[in-house]
């Protein structure tokens, strides 16, 4: 059974070239919005429209807004409140941020990942989708088949201190993908990252 590619939202802002945010869809924009599984912290997603793939992404941080937390109004108890809660719930909205972390490329018969630093400038309202299993691991894969894991150093320096959780998370995702030598290759990074983590936390 393939798997499907569940549609999360779609870009409103960037934050440098290779940082952007995206507004996540919820009940009254789709009939089956996302589970909050689906968009969870080191979620690995694809900035992707009907024209062209733009590029691989990692969630790494998420807000709420919620324009009435400021307003002080009375509170409503009669059932009038049930004509008015839909258009206070649309105000509310989630933020997803990303990393960019590179695009996957397809040729020659084959998908694997391009990693590192985006070379395109992503446009606003491109859909953002989550990264199947499949292509999770294609992307981890370069050219001649063999695993990577490039973007390490990227992600250390542009996702602050969300970094080593990050990392770490994204770790746990990927290692299980490979086998032998190169599930070993991860986790040494694997336990090296903990390690410098903990070694920092003690300072």
């Amino acid at each position: 059974m393939s798997e499907r590619a569940i549609y999360l939202g779609h870009i409103v802002k960037s934050n440098s070239h290779c940082d952007y945010v995206a507004q996540l869809v919820d009940r009254l924009d789709v009939p089956h919005p996302p589970a909050p599984e689906d968009y969870g912290f080191g979620r690995f997603v694809k900035l992707e429209d009907e024209q062209r793939h733009w590029a691989v992404g990692v969630i790494y941080n998420s807000q709420l807004l919620n324009p009435q937390f400021h307003q002080i109004s009375p509170r409503l108890t009669t059932s009038a409140d049930t004509f008015l809660s839909p258009d206070l719930v649309s105000e509310t909205r989630t933020l997803l941020w990303i990393a960019l972390i590179g695009h996957l490329v397809a040729a020659e018969g084959q998908t694997y990942g391009q990693q590192g630093m985006p070379t395109l400038v992503v446009p606003v309202n491109t859909p953002v989708w989550q990264l199947t299993t499949t292509e999770v691991l294609a992307f981890h894969r370069n050219a001649q088949g063999q695993a990577q894991f490039r973007y390490y150093a990227h992600l250390l320096r542009s996702t602050g201190n969300y970094a080593a959780p990050l990392l770490a998370q994204i770790l746990e995702t990927i290692t299980p993908l490979f086998s032998g030598t190169e599930q070993r290759s991860l986790e040494i990074i694997r336990k090296e990252l903990a390690w410098r983590h903990t070694l920092g936390s003690l300072r």
